[in-house]
């Protein structure tokens, strides 16, 4: 047999043995409970989640004027993206992690959380 053939075999089978794998593992996941986190963001969010919130004064300003909510924050924890550029700087003994996120009502928010090593600090809300 030629070595293109073998070639093609192995890739091929390597393959679906990848899939049934993935397949396999991530139903296991699923039912457990388990979240995996390989990239990046998803390990930012993850880690911000997993932390007790403290909400600062100018944060709960925006709180309190109704056009965000805590469930948008949550949400934007869940399915945001991290903004890297502006991000992972040290600031006040913390990390400050710039979050772009939306509302319910499907605005555009930028949230500001400073990343310490017990808590997370929500520092900031605004529109974009």
């Amino acid at each position: 047999m030629k070595f293109q053939f073998r070639l093609a075999y192995y890739i091929f089978g390597l393959f679906l043995g990848g899939v049934f794998v993935m397949w396999f593992l991530k139903a296991k996941a699923t039912d457990r409970g388990v979240e995996f986190c390989y990239l990046p963001n998803c390990r930012v969010l993850k880690d911000l989640r997993s932390k007790s919130l403290t909400i600062d004064s100018l944060a709960q300003q925006s709180l309190n004027e109704k056009w965000v909510t805590l469930e948008d924050i949550r949400n934007s924890l869940t399915y945001g993206d991290v903004d890297f550029g502006k991000s992972n700087e040290p600031y006040r003994k913390g990390k400050i992690y710039i979050i772009e996120g939306k509302t319910s009502k499907n605005e555009e928010i930028t949230i500001t959380m400073v990343n310490y090593t017990e808590r997370v600090l929500l520092e900031k809300i605004e529109k974009k």
